[in-house]
């Protein structure tokens, strides 16, 4: 969404590019939420709910110099119900000055939810295609949350629309519910010809008008929604790239950055690795979702960057230029977020945090492997200053523009969540989802949630992911691991893993544990433990006395200080062979090297009765009673006795 997100991940730029501070991020993810202000004023309207909008045309009059606006928007709508009135958005401090139909002026009235109730002449019938054209006027609430906004660059007026998540109403009557997009829109734009106006789209033509002014066109014939609608006027110098050449698709299609001019040299500096990502993301996700027109960079006066379709608003660092990672950010919201919206506000890490994980891939594509690393690591750390919260929202979460904008939850944690899919499924099953998700035709160029996201990463891999879902994405918290090796027997070794949780709402968290084991002389091997139980023991072979144990070496889950130690090594036989969990309530597991062999196991009360003889070195004591048991595993070594807890 509005990358007012300071990216936070962003941090990581590495190399020739700016690196992208805490302070860029949070201004990423500032510039995001700022239209909303503290409270969402809007929730899902019903009345908008009863028609589909086909078209926009929004006939604009504005002066970067003056806070102030004038237009025109025609909509075709189809009614999909009998309608005797049709409702737009639209707030109250702008007057509507009259409703056209077809030449003829209709009556309306003004609601205090800053809703225009426009009153149709005859019923309008349910999937009747009709059209209205509002006019109106006035100056939008510029609070320092302010959806239209008027400032100044180098002592030159410039103007910007910043609209995500409810803004749009401050400055133009339209649909805001995340239910509809639009199929299709001109935006024509008369302002001062000294200036250039910008808007999503290619541009069709700019022409005088008299008086000084001129009109620009733009026409976006892709699906938007009204939060991804944006203009943006002041002197811009245009430099254009080309892109496209990294797939077989065709025609290339340009990337028009509009640039202040006295910062024009070193932005285009910094967007020359931008064909590049572009090049990247599609060999990745596919083609460039809007290729028919173009990309594109506007300098606007916020913090941060907004990924408005087929132009994402942008500033400049403290050195002048772009951030590489703010750069991939955006252009990572163009397929998800852009192309593939989030369906409701709790569901706005499908935006986020693919735009926040696709440019930490940039830096793991551009700058490899330890880089990648570093990135994860400070999104890890973010994520883990706190204790609780959640990637999706609560009802109540999705009606604050903070929580909406959460630098630590939407953007990082998101982020972390789509890379540990990636480390539990493997690259080749969790892109292809991706790819089918992003071209599922019930969700390009529409909108998604969060179960649409599993469904297509479960069909691709095969696998249930309803409790990995359930303990990372809807409930709280992050696991903190400790984690001990231990020799046990030449070319084996036993590792036993125990977790605590940040948060109750998470009872245990399953995921494969990464554990790194090293040797003398640089030997190392790393292992993917599926850690289902608290004190789960593995015995691992490897071709080296372990000397040293690394938990998470590659920061490919989340948690916090998690600690790794190596055991004595000792080879008695009753430590070669381990129990767990214990306590248990039901299920028993026994672990022995493979270098023997398991016989049975024998389980006695307090009183020394035996209560039942396993063949298995797994199996359920759930019919005895609560209390104290021993164990007799006997083996091809001999027996080994152990004691168990039975809660």
């Amino acid at each position: 969404m509005k990358n007012i997100y300071t990216f936070l991940f962003l941090m990581l730029s590495i190399g020739s590019f700016a690196q992208t501070t805490d302070r860029e991020f949070e201004e990423l993810v500032q510039a995001e939420k700022r239209a909303a202000g503290k409270k969402m004023r809007i929730q899902v309207n019903p009345l908008t709910d009863k028609y589909d909008v086909v078209y926009h045309r929004l006939d604009l009059a504005v002066d970067p110099a003056d806070q102030y606006i004038s237009g025109e928007v025609t909509t075709k709508y189809i009614a999909k119900e009998n309608l005797n009135s049709v409702v737009f958005e639209l707030s109250n401090d702008l007057v509507v000055n009259s409703v056209m139909q077809r030449g003829n002026s209709l009556s309306f009235t003004r609601s205090a939810n800053n809703e225009v109730i426009i009153n149709l002449p005859v019923v309008q019938n349910a999937t009747v295609l009709d059209s209205v054209s509002i006019s109106y006027s006035g100056i939008p609430t510029s609070s320092g949350f302010g959806a239209f906004s008027t400032g100044a660059h180098n002592n030159v007026p410039v103007l910007w629309t910043l609209s995500e998540p409810f803004g749009a109403m401050e400055w133009w009557p339209c649909k805001q519910d995340l239910n509809d997009k639009i199929d299709s829109i001109d935006v024509y734009i008369t302002t001062p010809t000294i200036y250039t106006a910008v808007a999503n789209g290619l541009q069709q033509s700019k022409i005088a008008v008299g008086n000084g002014n001129s009109k620009t066109h733009f026409k976006h014939g892709y699906p938007i929604p009204a939060y991804l609608i944006a203009i943006a006027v002041t002197n811009y110098t245009i430099y254009t790239q080309q892109a496209g050449l990294g797939t077989s698709e065709s025609p290339f299609f340009p990337i028009v950055n509009y640039q202040y001019p006295e910062t024009a040299a070193t932005n285009t500096t910094s967007l020359a690795v931008t064909p590049s990502i572009m090049n990247f993301f599609e060999n990745t996700f596919g083609p460039y979702p809007f290729r028919n027109e173009k990309y594109g960079h506007a300098q606007f006066g916020w913090g941060g960057g907004m990924e408005h379709t087929t132009v994402s608003f942008m500033t400049a660092g403290s050195n002048g230029g772009y951030s590489r990672s703010l750069i991939a950010h955006e252009l990572g919201h163009q397929w998800f977020g852009d192309k593939v919206t989030c369906g409701t506000w709790k569901d706005i890490w499908l935006n986020e945090g693919f735009a926040t994980y696709m440019a930490s891939m940039v830096i793991e594509h551009l700058d490899g492997a330890v880089a990648f690393v570093t990135s994860k690591n400070s999104m890890i750390t973010s994520i883990t200053s706190q204790t609780s919260g959640a990637v999706y929202l609560t009802d109540t979460e999705a009606l604050d523009v903070n929580r909406i904008f959460s630098s630590r939850l939407s953007y990082n944690k998101g982020a972390m969540v789509l890379h540990m899919l990636r480390y539990k499924l493997g690259d080749t099953a969790f892109f292809q989802g991706l790819l089918n998700y992003l071209n599922d035709p019930e969700l390009a160029y529409a909108y998604a949630k969060t179960p649409d996201l599993q469904a297509h990463l479960e069909a691709a891999s095969g696998e249930n992911l309803d409790e990995f879902f359930n303990d990372w994405v809807y409930n709280q918290g992050y696991p903190i691991y400790t984690i001990t090796a231990q020799n046990i027997a030449p070319g084996q070794a036993r590792v036993t893993i125990n977790q605590a949780q940040s948060h109750s709402s998470v009872s245990f968290f399953e995921m494969p544990v990464p554990v790194r084991l090293n040797g003398a002389g640089g030997q190392s091997v790393d292992l993917r433990l599926e850690h289902t139980t608290n004190g789960q023991q593995f015995i691992v072979n490897v071709p080296f006395v372990v000397t040293g144990v690394v938990f998470n070496a590659n920061k490919d889950i989340i948690s916090k200080n998690g600690s790794a130690t190596l055991g004595s090594a000792s080879f008695e036989l009753a430590e070669l062979v381990g129990v767990y969990p214990n306590p248990t309530s039901s299920e028993i597991n026994i672990s022995l090297p493979n270098t023997i062999t398991f016989e049975n196991c024998e389980v006695f009360n307090a009183l020394g009765q035996k209560m039942g003889t396993y063949n298995s070195t797994q199996f359920n004591i759930d019919q005895l009673a609560v209390g104290m048991y021993s164990l007799v595993i006997n083996t091809s070594e001999g027996s080994i006795h152990k004691n168990i807890i039975k809660k």
